[in-house]
């Protein structure tokens, strides 16, 4: 936001807007930096676990879909990411779909975690897990920036 438009916003904006400034991810992650650096064996396993999942799953296709995008997202966000976008039962159906734990699979965070408005803001919580379940609310934590 430029300085004209900060000097236009109302105080409760302005408020608004410095809170959000101090939760928010302050870690800039420049574009080359966001994607985690696979292994060939890494890529090989990844490459497995989708084919049998493509091959052995029956069911309906957007659950095969996200399951598959799960998995791909997982090295370069984390499994604590992932534990904010799903609720705990999506994630143990996605496991069954991909015959994965996700706490096994991928990194506690990977190197695009610090772009999540989530977990920036469960860090700041007493408990990432109740952030997890719900007891916490946090808007937007599906986001990244």
């Amino acid at each position: 936001m430029n300085a004209e438009s900060k000097r236009k916003q109302s105080t409760p904006d302005k408020i608004f807007d410095a809170v959000l400034d101090k939760i928010a991810p302050t870690k800039k992650i420049p574009p080359n930096e966001r994607l985690a650096k696979l292994t060939a064996d890494q890529v090989s396993q990844l490459q497995d676990i989708e084919d049998k999942a493509i091959t052995n799953f029956a069911g309906t296709l957007d659950e095969l879909e996200s399951a598959l995008g799960m998995l791909r997202m997982g090295h370069h966000f984390g499994w604590r990411v992932l534990y904010l976008i799903h609720s705990k039962k999506t994630i143990r159906k996605y496991e069954e779909i991909l015959d994965i734990k996700i706490r096994d699979l991928f990194p506690e965070e990977g190197p695009s975690a610090e772009r999540s408005v989530g977990l920036a803001l469960a860090k700041k919580a007493s408990n990432f897990w109740k952030v997890v379940s719900g007891e916490i609310k946090i808007e937007n934590r599906r986001d990244i920036e």
